[in-house]
C-alpha cells in the first residue's frame, strides 16, 4: 500500500509579543524608511557610493485621549458641580422626608378621584374596538409622517422643521437640532393623540369625562421632554456653558423651596424679597377708617378737586388680597378711579384663622357687606352707594342684593361685577374639585389645620388649572436652568394667598359649585331663599374671553338671572389681565352689546369690538349713577377717625 506523502513541518510560530502595560493606549512606533531604489542607470556600486539623505522626522500620532489644561479644568469643574448639585438635592429631600415623617398620611392616594373617571373612559373605548382601531391607525400615520421627514432630513435634504407655537419649545435648538426636533414632535404627536382620544368618548357623564380629560392633560404636560434635564437642550446648554453651576443653583433653589414649604415643594414664582406691601405694591394713598374682626374699611385720598356725591365701595374676593387692584401706580384701578372723581372705598378682608372656622355666608353678609355699606354711608353722609364685587366677592354681593330686595333695602344704587359667577352650571375646571370625594379631602385638610383651608392649598388648586404656565415653566427655569425667580409684582401677589374658613368654604363648594343652588333659587341666608330675579338694581357685568376661573359663558348665564337692567361687557385676556387693564396701556380689546339675548353666541354675533381697555366704557355707565360733583372728601376729616394709613394691617398678614 503506497504511503501518503508526508506534510512539510509547520513553520515556527512568531514570538509572542510582550504584554502591553495597562494605561491609556499608545501609538505604534514609526518604522524606519527603506533607502530609495537607485535609478536604473546607476550601478549598485555607484548608488552605494553616494551619500544617503536622512529621512525627514515623522510627527508622532496625536493622542485622542490627551486633554489640555483648560479642558481638564472644565471637566473637573463640571464633575465637582454635578456632585455638589446631587448632594444638595439629596440633602434637601432627606430633610423634607424627616420633616414630613410625623405628619398623617393623605386621606386618599387619589385625591382628585381620577381612577373611576379613567376607568369609565377606558371601558367606553374598549366597548368600541373600531374607534380604537381608527385611533391606532391615526397614530401610526402621524408617526410615519414624522419618520419620513426625519429620514429625509438625516440624508441631507433641506426640510423645514415643523413650526410650533408652544412656549415650552421656543428655544431654537428644539427645531434646529434633529435629535431634539424628533423628541419635540414625537411628544406633541403622542400627547395630542392621547388627549384627543379621551375627548372623543361620547357615552360618559360629561363631568366624569371632563375629569378624565383634565387628568390626561396634567399627565401629558408632566411628561414633556422640556421638563427633564437630559432632554432639554436649553438646560443642557446652560449646564455646559456654566460648567455645571446652573444645576448647582437650580438645586439650591429646589432646597430653598422645600424648606419654604416645610417639607413640601412650594415652587417660587417670583422674587418675593423684592416686594413689600405698602412700600412698593399697594401704595395708593388713603386711610383705614374702620376695623373690626372681619374687615378693614379703606378710604382713598381724592385725586381731584371735586368728587361724585355717591361713593363707590369695592368688595374684593377673600380668596385673594385686594391689592391686585393697586399693584403699581401705572396699573392701579384704585388710583385711576380716584383720578376720575370717584370716592373709593375698599373692603380689606381679614386673613381668617381658627377663630373664624364657623363663619359662613350669613356672617360675611351681615358682618361684611351690610356693615361696610353702613360705615361707608356714615363716613360720606350719603344715603346710597355704588358697589363692586370681584370674583367670589361678586357672588356674595349678588346674594346680598337679593337679600336686601326682600327686606326693602335700597342703599345700593347700582352694582358692578368683575369676573363674578352666580350660575355655576358651566363654571369651568373648578367644577372638578367639588364632588363629595374631593370635598371629604378638603374637609380633612381644614380639620387638620384647625378649621380653615391653608392658603397654599388654594394656590395649588389654581396652579393646577394652568400647570404649564404656573408649575412647569418655573420648574424648568428655577431648577433645570438655575435662574432666579423674576421680580414680578403680579406673581408676588398671586403667591400671597389667604386662608378660607371651613364652613364658608364648604358651603361655597358644595352649594354653589356642586348644587348650583344660587341659580336655582335654593340658596338660603337667614332662612330666606335668595331669588336673584327679584333684583331691579342696574347691573354691569364684566367677563374676560380667556378666563379659566370665571368662564365668559358662565358669567353670561349669571347676568341673565337678574331681573333689572343689565349691561354685559366682554374683555380680552383672562381673569386678572382682562380686568386690570388701564387705558394708558392700550392693550387687548373689549366688546359691547346693549342687548342680552338668550345665548352668549347670539350676544357675540351682535357685539361691537373696541380697541383697548373697557374701563372707559364702565365709567361712562357709572357716572350718571354717581350723583353730582361736590368738594373732594378728605379721609382724615370724616366722622370715622383714621386708624392707620392704607393699605392697613389685615392685608399684610401672611398665611
Amino acid at each position: 500500500m503506497a504511503k501518503r506523502p508526508t506534510k512539510a513541518p509547520p513553520a515556527p510560530l512568531p514570538a509572542a509579543a510582550a504584554p502591553r502595560k495597562s494605561g491609556r493606549p499608545t501609538s505604534a512606533k514609526p518604522r524606519p524608511k527603506k533607502a530609495p531604489t537607485p535609478p536604473p542607470s546607476e550601478s549598485p556600486s555607484e548608488a552605494a557610493a553616494q551619500p544617503q539623505a536622512a529621512p525627514p522626522p515623522r510627527p508622532e500620532a496625536a493622542d485622542p485621549f490627551a486633554f489640555g489644561a483648560d479642558q481638564r479644568h472644565l471637566l473637573e469643574t463640571l464633575s465637582l458641580n454635578l456632585a455638589k448639585a446631587a448632594m444638595t438635592a439629596q440633602s434637601a429631600i432627606a430633610e423634607a422626608a424627616l420633616s414630613q415623617a410625623d405628619r398623617p398620611a393623605a386621606l386618599s392616594p387619589d385625591p382628585f378621584n381620577m381612577a373611576p373617571a379613567m376607568t369609565s373612559v377606558m371601558t367606553s373605548l374598549a366597548a368600541r374596538p373600531e374607534k380604537l382601531f381608527q385611533a391606532q391607525a391615526d397614530l401610526f400615520s402621524r408617526y410615519m409622517d414624522l419618520w419620513s421627514t426625519t429620514s429625509r432630513r438625516a440624508m441631507g435634504e433641506e426640510v423645514a422643521p415643523a413650526p410650533s407655537t408652544d412656549k415650552r419649545f421656543r428655544d431654537p435648538a428644539w427645531s434646529e437640532n434633529p435629535v431634539f426636533d424628533v423628541m419635540r414632535q414625537s411628544y406633541l404627536v403622542t400627547s395630542d393623540w392621547m388627549n384627543g382620544l379621551v375627548a372623543s368618548v361620547e357615552d360618559v357623564d360629561p363631568r366624569v369625562k371632563r375629569r378624565a380629560e383634565f387628568f390626561t392633560k396634567l399627565l401629558t404636560d408632566a411628561f414633556s421632554p422640556a421638563n427633564f434635564l437630559a432632554s432639554n437642550p436649553a438646560a443642557l446648554k446652560a449646564l455646559a456653558e456654566t460648567g455645571g453651576e446652573s444645576l448647582v443653583k437650580g438645586m439650591q433653589n429646589f432646597a430653598a423651596d422645600l424648606e419654604r414649604g416645610a417639607g413640601k415643594l412650594k415652587i417660587s414664582q417670583a422674587d418675593y424679597g423684592q416686594f413689600t406691601v405698602g412700600e412698593n405694591v399697594a401704595t395708593a394713598p388713603g386711610q383705614v377708617v374702620w376695623r373690626d374682626e372681619l374687615f378693614e374699611l379703606l378710604q382713598y385720598d381724592a385725586a381731584t378737586e371735586t368728587q361724585h356725591a355717591i361713593p363707590l365701595l369695592i368688595f374684593p374676593p377673600w380668596i385673594n388680597k385686594f391689592y391686585i387692584m393697586d399693584l403699581q401706580p401705572a396699573n392701579s384701578l384704585i388710583r385711576w378711579l380716584s383720578a376720575q372723581g370717584f370716592t373709593v372705598f375698599v373692603c380689606s378682608w381679614v386673613n381668617p384663622d381658627k377663630d373664624k372656622a364657623e363663619f359662613g355666608f350669613d356672617d360675611y353678609l351681615h358682618k361684611g357687606i351690610y356693615r361696610a355699606v353702613e360705615k361707608t354711608l356714615e363716613q360720606t353722609g350719603s344715603d346710597r352707594l355704588n358697589a363692586v364685587g370681584y370674583c367670589i366677592g361678586g357672588t356674595l354681593l349678588g346674594a346680598a342684593l337679593a337679600h336686601m330686595t326682600a327686606n326693602k333695602d335700597t342703599r345700593i344704587a347700582s352694582a358692578t361685577f368683575f369676573a363674578a359667577q352666580h350660575d355655576f352650571a358651566e363654571a369651568g375646571d373648578l367644577l372638578l374639585f367639588t364632588d363629595e370625594h374631593w370635598l371629604a379631602e378638603i374637609e380633612q385638610q381644614m380639620e387638620a389645620a384647625g378649621g380653615f383651608l391653608p392658603g397654599a392649598a388654594m394656590a395649588d388648586t389654581f396652579n393646577a388649572l394652568r400647570a404649564n404656565d404656573l408649575i412647569w415653566s418655573f420648574f424648568v427655569s428655577n431648577y433645570l436652568m438655575g435662574k432666579a425667580p423674576p421680580a414680578f409684582d403680579l406673581l408676588f401677589w398671586n403667591a400671597d394667598q389667604t386662608r378660607m374658613p371651613k364652613r364658608l368654604h364648604l358651603d361655597y363648594l358644595r352649594r354653589m359649585y356642586g348644587q348650583n343652588a344660587l341659580a336655582k333659587g335654593e340658596f338660603e341666608i337667614d332662612g330666606e331663599r335668595i331669588d336673584l330675579s327679584t333684583i331691579r338694581t342696574p347691573l354691569y357685568f364684566l367677563a374676560s374671553r380667556e378666563d379659566h376661573i370665571a368662564p365668559m359663558n358662565s358669567v353670561y348665564r349669571s347676568a341673565r338671572l337678574f331681573g333689572g337692567p343689565v349691561t354685559y361687557t366682554l374683555a380680552g385676556s383672562g381673569h386678572i389681565a382682562g380686568v386690570i387693564n388701564p387705558p394708558a396701556a392700550n392693550k387687548y380689546q373689549h366688546w359691547t352689546n346693549p342687548a342680552l339675548p338668550e345665548t352668549l353666541e347670539e350676544w357675540q354675533a351682535g357685539a361691537e369690538q373696541h380697541p383697548g381697555s373697557w374701563w372707559t366704557h364702565w365709567t361712562a355707565w357709572l357716572r350718571p349713577k354717581s350723583g353730582d360733583l361736590i368738594p373732594a372728601r378728605d379721609p382724615k376729616t370724616g366722622p370715622l377717625k383714621p386708624i392707620e394709613p392704607a393699605p392697613g394691617a389685615y392685608v399684610k398678614v401672611k398665611s
